[in-house]
């Protein structure tokens, strides 16, 4: 429970502190930190814990959901609430989790079997 809160810590810092970041620097470079945050910190971050959470899945199998939930949230809180253009995004990285979930928990579950 500790790793998931943890994790989930960290989500919130990202997701909702880099929206949160963009309109704060909005009369300065907002648009290059939301290209850095769309295009390559939050898919990073999506894969890193969708990998992290298929190692142990029972446990851990809400992570990718809680990611994609609070970038929606913040997202939504910073620029403008109800975009449907965000839901896309949320769903991709929703997808970028699982998938990457399923890979790690195919990769232990091979590696327990070759043991």
């Amino acid at each position: 429970m500790k790793k998931w809160f943890g994790w989930s810590a960290a989500a919130l810092v990202l997701m909702v502190g880099g929206p949160f970041l963009a309109v704060t620097l909005a009369g300065w470079d907002a648009m290059g930190v939301c290209f850095i945050l769309f295009f390559a910190a939050n898919p990073l971050f999506c894969a890193v814990c969708g990998a992290f959470a298929g190692r142990d899945m029972k446990k851990l199998w809400s992570l990718p959901v809680v990611a994609a939930a609070l970038f929606l949230a913040g997202v939504w809180l910073c620029f403008e609430m109800g975009e449907p253009d965000f839901l896309w995004y949320s769903g991709i990285y929703l997808a970028i989790g699982l998938i990457f979930m399923l890979i790690s928990a195919l990769i232990k579950s091979k590696i327990k079997r070759n043991e």
